[in-house]
């Protein structure tokens, strides 16, 4: 699985440091950046064990195998369906078996919606089937569908300006892509916009910079006070298709049948599984992805390597018998295609101890060969980062970057986990955490990062904007 690429963003308390002067915490000297960096060069031995297990040794190809056996056997897992919940069950036994500690599920209740039987097919100016997947928590139309002409926007600026004439409409969002993060706010909340202004139903040009006819699935949010319509995702190249038709002045109508439907909230686990700490065991390095998956797909890039690439970062360490001062937990996230709900519900569940919580990671993104870190912090924490990264030259990932975002870390992002920083033991675990961890990852995954609110330091992968190609 050398060249799967997967997101590893995260919380990060990294220490604050004055190049070749000591470092003060509560009156205590710490070492200095050149000590520090000293201290990091260590590690290059654990590093070169870490590449040759990883790649050339007993561990090659072996998340990939995990992998496939979980999709191929388990399939799609969206969220409320009985096959989420076997995969969960599959992966409880698995990572017992796998001789890691504390393993056990977290109970969570998560949305359960199906999308059932949809189609959309073009009545004017000719008639066309048109390829759709209905957005996550869309309702459905009624069993004879919503037939409308067709009103085709290119942003909400514009569907702002043409107002008046959406009414009564399906309204078309043919936007154009630019980025991950700035498009996928179209799907996000295209439907709530278009309700805005009265339109019947709403099609979202698939996020995506390339396209070969495929539409994409994700969530969408409804917003209190505003009428819900159905939505669904059409491809780039029926969307483009629509814009040229009405630019040359065609009436463009299409009947859009949904059978999508919402029901009450499941049970679920969050699954959880360590190793612990040799010295402070209650201080916690999370690694994690997330296991439900759309239902159109069987889940294998988003999100089941990142699942299996954090899984296997714990079984690496383990295989080399190497034990950190500090407990490295892995959580297998259950609902996060719905809006991170599982990530939520177990930070509420933990959040009274976030001043333990060193590291957090989430690895979700992409299937590409990496070239380094992206990361946003002090200059002087960059320097700790570059220096980590240095370990990574026999397989020259170890360039550092700006940027970097992640869903089921959010709400510590969002929280501002308090500031600490790291004493000289806390260093030389956290250093082996982030060697250990990063050398997996970009060794078999390629897509790392840690990410951080307030006044903490963010780091992930740069992959260029291909890097963005997900379901999220």
């Amino acid at each position: 699985m050398k060249f799967l690429l997967f997101t590893f963003v995260g919380v990060v308390h990294l220490l604050s440091t004055n190049s070749g002067k000591a470092i003060y915490r509560n009156g205590i000297s710490q070492k200095t950046f050149q000590e520090i960096k000293e201290e990091i060069a260590c590690y290059g031995d654990v590093a070169k064990a870490i590449i040759n297990l990883a790649v050339y040794g007993k561990a090659q190809n072996r998340s990939y195998e995990r992998l496939a056996l979980l999709v191929d056997t388990v399939g799609p897992r969206l969220s409320g369906s009985k096959s989420l919940e076997k995969a969960i069950q599959i992966m409880y036994q698995n990572l017992q078996e796998d001789g890691l500690e504390n393993v056990h599920l977290e109970p969570v209740k998560i949305p359960h919606w199906e999308r059932g039987e949809e189609s959309a097919v073009m009545l004017e100016p000719r008639n066309h089937k048109m390829a759709i997947l209905g957005l996550g928590s869309s309702i459905g139309t009624p069993p004879e569908g919503i037939t409308a002409e067709v009103l085709v926007v290119t942003s909400f600026d514009e569907l702002q300006r043409r107002a008046p004439e959406a009414r009564g409409k399906i309204v078309v969002y043919n936007q154009p892509y630019t980025n991950y993060s700035s498009t996928v706010q179209y799907r996000v909340q295209g439907a709530v916009e278009a309700a805005k202004v009265g339109a019947l139903a709403s099609l979202i040009r698939s996020v995506a910079s390339f396209s070969i006819y495929s539409p994409h699935t994700g969530v969408q949010e409804y917003q209190d006070g505003v009428p819900k319509i159905p939505t669904a995702c059409i491809t780039v190249e029926d969307a483009e298709m629509m814009s040229r038709m009405v630019s040359r002045g065609n009436r463009i109508v299409i009947q859009l049948k949904m059978g999508a439907r919402s029901y009450p909230d499941a049970d679920s686990f969050n699954t959880v599984a360590e190793i612990t700490g040799s010295k402070y065991p209650e201080q916690v390095v999370l690694v994690s992805g997330h296991l439900d998956s759309w239902d159109v797909g069987q889940g294998a890039m988003d999100d089941g390597g990142g699942a299996f690439i954090s899984w296997e970062a714990l079984s690496l360490i383990k295989d080399l018998g190497l034990r950190p001062k500090r407990t490295l937990r892995l959580v297998l996230w259950t609902a996060e295609e719905q809006g991170g709900i599982g990530a939520f519900q177990y930070y509420q569940l933990h959040k009274a101890n976030s001043s333990n919580y060193s590291l957090v990671m989430e690895s979700d993104s992409g299937t590409f060969l990496p070239s380094g870190l992206q990361f946003t912090g002090s200059d002087k924490a960059r320097a700790i980062m570059e220096e980590v990264m240095s370990l990574l030259k026999p397989i020259n990932i170890t360039q550092v970057f700006r940027a970097g975002e992640g869903t089921d870390i959010n709400f510590w992002i969002q929280a501002g986990v308090p500031d600490e920083e790291t004493d000289s033991e806390g260093l030389d675990d956290l250093s082996k955490a982030l060697l250990l961890l990063s050398t997996e990852v970009t060794l078999r995954t390629g897509h790392f990062g840690f990410k951080a609110g307030g006044p903490f330091p963010t780091i992930c992968n740069n992959t260029g904007e291909s890097g963005m190609l997900r379901w999220t």
